[in-house]
């Protein structure tokens, strides 16, 4: 895109919240639909308030039947895009009028779920656009004038915005559709004598029969008749007068058409219940298996609990009666609390007391000279009578561990 369009986009953006994010929005969807031009004007709310809003208007490619028309659009976008959703409407040209469906209403605004679950993280104009394109190509939101012969569409890429005087004329759009007419006070009313309520079939000025042609796509034999009745010169060796029968027959296909569109929306409403309850079936099943695992593995941990409590039962028991077995037993002699298995092992017992008794006083004795309590000629003395003994007993040892063959 030129510098000069970034830059004008940029400036009809200044009052945005998000500029960079609806910047990049809008350039993908001129650069890719060039039928669309954007403007900055005034939107009026219900209310009577009114703001400076971006618009995107122009055309968009809808292939319905292997055609390709061209269906006119205008797409405002909210001060806080794309944290909210913008607003669309179809904007018929003076030989149109709107068809109303459950996706566009008498004023022509259009209603989606792509609107209606928009996500200001996820969802972009393009994709809107797209969605837009596959629904008006399986429900035509306009059809052409009945009293007017020449095609409504399909027009080029850019006729609507010449019909409305090109780039310059961007007033021919109105901030919000009327109620006066289909989609502004230039438009013929709605007819309210073919139908046989608002919605679905046929919608208000729509066709009675409930299927096209609302773009006044030419007549077969045997095909449903137009919005208003049969036309008389589509009729093969008609006399061009409009008879009982006629009427009969537009009736009864109108009819017929009306009780198919709500048969079909209860089917496919009891079947969107069916696959709700079994949803939720499969959802109660899972969670009542889940449940039963819970209670066997609750029932088994119960199982082992209490087995842990019987085991701590009894060595409670077992804990006092030895207790009061300790309470009442005789004073232990301390050097009969360690008794041998043979002679041998006693005698190494011994002198290993002994040599643990020698280590200590020889510690001591350095302690006492230390502390100034004994002098160094006695500390000589006692200290090579201990060292002799020591020597002595270790020796004993070293004999014994050998004659009882115990390792090192």
């Amino acid at each position: 895109m030129p510098a000069v369009e970034e830059a004008k986009i940029i400036k009809f953006l200044s009052k945005y919240k998000y500029v960079d994010v609806t910047k990049k929005d809008v350039i993908d969807v001129v650069t890719t639909y060039r039928s669309l031009t954007y403007d900055l004007q005034k939107f009026v709310f219900n209310d009577g308030s009114y703001k400076d809003l971006f618009t995107l208007q122009g055309t968009i490619p809808v292939v319905y039947k292997n055609n390709t028309y061209y269906i006119p659009i205008c797409i405002w976008l909210m001060d806080t895009h794309p944290q909210n959703a913008p607003m669309c409407f179809v904007k018929p040209t003076p030989n149109m009028h709107i068809k109303v469906s459950m996706y566009v209403d008498h004023n022509g605004k259009v209603y989606l779920p792509y609107l209606h679950d928009w996500q200001p993280n996820s969802s972009d104009l393009l994709s809107l656009i797209q969605v837009m394109i596959v629904t008006f190509g399986d429900h035509p939101p306009v059809y052409s004038n009945p009293k007017e012969q020449q095609m409504a569409m399909p027009y080029p890429p850019n006729a609507y915005m010449q019909q409305s005087g090109g780039a310059g004329a961007s007033n021919s759009f109105l901030p919000y559709p009327t109620a006066s007419g289909a989609s502004g006070g230039n438009f013929p009313p709605y007819p309210t004598g073919a139908n046989f309520g608002p919605y679905p079939p046929g919608g208000s000025g729509g066709n009675a029969a409930g299927y096209p042609p609302y773009m006044n796509f030419p007549q077969q034999p045997g095909s449903y008749p137009p919005a208003g009745g049969y036309n008389p010169s589509a009729i093969p060796n008609s006399t061009g007068t409009i008879t009982e029968e006629h009427i009969k027959a537009s009736l009864i296909s109108a009819v017929e058409d009306k009780l198919r569109r709500r048969i079909q929306e209860k089917v496919n409403q009891y079947q969107a219940e069916i696959e709700t309850l079994n949803r939720t079936k499969q959802e109660l099943v899972e969670g009542s298996t889940k449940i039963d695992s819970i209670i066997s593995r609750l029932e088994r941990e119960q199982v082992d609990l209490q087995k842990n409590i019987n085991v701590l039962r009894d060595k409670e028991q077992e804990l006092e009666k030895s207790l009061e077995t300790l309470e009442n037993a005789e004073a232990i002699d301390p050097d009969e609390a360690v008794t041998t298995t043979a002679p041998l092992y006693r005698q190494l017992l011994n002198a290993y007391a002994d040599e643990a008794a020698t280590e200590d006083a020889i510690y001591y004795l350095g302690e006492g000279l230390r502390g100034g309590v004994i002098d160094l000629e006695t500390f000589l003395k006692h200290v090579r009578t201990l060292s002799r003994k020591q020597f002595i007993l270790r020796a004993t040892m070293q004999k014994c561990r050998q004659k009882a063959g115990l390792a090192g």
